[in-house]
């Protein structure tokens, strides 16, 4: 490899960092590559010797991030700049050993939970980028450099993550109306994002799916409920990223197989909805329902501006306080807990939202709080009312 690092006992943390990517290029997403490269980025400062003096920590990050980490950037040589960085990187790395001490691999783990100007990284982010690191050394395990994985029984705090959705964040189907009201009024975009965004309210769709939704997964009837059939998402990457140089790419649904799909129903009030925004707005060559004005993909800063300015027009202060629906993504949060406090099994509301029973309790436990206490009561009158009846049948006497 370049620079040597196949033959530095000193670097074999980045070589195997670069195997790794090597052997999950070709099958893994750009916005996939994009998180590992992040992580290897991360953690490879952290693994010199003691008071080693790195090169400026931004052309570290960027020789690192855009190059040593990135197969797509191999065929071309680094910048004389980035050389002298990663080879004074390479000549302070510790020796593959040191990964064997608790001692290192907590400096790894500790670097992985902090962002580059030193300040506490988001807890999810820090658990993604030690997923990838664990990869890592089980790809060093598998090459003959440790018997076992060093992560194997350390003992390290991860940052805590709470995954539970604020119901203050979740608006209430007055609010959206509202909201999508307030959408469609705004010149430019405006109108053509009303649906855009009933899409992640009323089928609690995630962004990516509603960008990639095609005129053939939509049963529209005239009258009664509606039905979408989902099959994937597209998602930013990054031409840097990606084999063919594009920005976006197109996804399967998450955690689901490349052919799978996801059948939604949509209440007749949304079914009016998007009949209209077609028969206004017609569809692009694909199919798309929603576009930019180039016709191609629409993209999340813009409908992101479009969305805060409506939020700003529509809430009064008291509810902007709490952070109520401040992104987008809030809508499907709000979808979901509007179904479970509908009564919809959660078993049902999981199916349709594309997740897990399990990640549905996780992250929706405050408003299942409530839906319990709704089957409480329901429980509680059916008891009361066979209570009556088992008295009013008794024998008198």
């Amino acid at each position: 490899m370049a620079l040597g690092l196949a033959d530095s006992r000193r670097s074999k943390l980045m070589t195997a960092a670069r195997e790794y990517l090597d052997q999950r290029w070709d099958r893994t997403p750009g916005n996939t590559r994009r998180t590992l490269a992040d992580a290897f980025t991360t953690i490879t400062p952290a693994l010199v010797h003691p008071g080693t003096a790195c090169p400026e920590s931004r052309v570290l990050r960027r020789a690192l991030y855009s190059w040593a980490f990135n197969k797509n950037a191999w065929s071309q040589e680094p910048t004389e700049e980035w050389r002298k960085a990663l080879d004074r990187m390479k000549r302070n790395s510790l020796p593959v050993s040191a990964l064997a001490e608790a001692d290192v691999l907590r400096r790894a783990l500790d670097a992985l939970c902090r962002k580059l100007d030193g300040k506490a990284a988001a807890a999810k982010t820090a658990r993604c980028k030690r997923a990838a690191f664990n990869e890592v050394l089980n790809t060093a395990v598998e090459r003959g450099f440790f018997t076992e994985n060093p992560l194997n029984g350390l003992r390290w705090n991860a940052p805590p993550v709470n995954e539970e959705v604020d119901p203050a964040s979740a608006p209430n189907p007055a609010q959206v109306a509202r909201l999508l009201a307030a959408v469609a009024q705004q010149p430019g975009r405006g109108p053509h994002l009303e649906a855009f965004f009933g899409c992640m309210y009323y089928a609690a769709m995630r962004p990516a799916e509603v960008i990639h939704l095609r005129f053939e997964q939509c049963h529209l009837p005239e009258t009664g409920w509606g039905m979408l059939n989902l099959s994937g998402g597209v998602v930013t990457a990054g031409k840097g990223w990606t084999d063919d140089g594009a920005v976006h790419e197109v996804h399967s649904l998450k955690r689901r197989a490349a052919t799978a799909t996801r059948p939604v129903p949509i209440p007749p009030q949304f079914v009016r909805i998007l009949r209209a925004h077609i028969e206004r707005f017609g569809v692009a060559p694909d199919g798309r329902l929603f576009r930019n004005q180039a016709g191609n993909y629409v993209d999340a800063a813009a409908y992101g501006t479009t969305w805060s300015r409506a939020r700003k027009y529509v809430l009064p202060r008291i509810e902007l306080a709490p952070g109520s629906a401040k992104r987008p993504y809030d809508l499907r949060h709000a979808g979901i807990s509007f179904w479970l406090y509908s009564g919809v099994d959660p078993a049902e509301c999981a199916r349709r939202a594309g997740q897990s029973v399990e990640v549905l309790f996780r992250h929706y436990a405050k408003f299942l709080d409530g839906v319990r206490e709704q089957a409480d009561r329901l429980i509680e009158q059916s008891l009361q009312e066979w209570d009556r009846v088992t008295r009013d049948a008794a024998p008198a006497g």
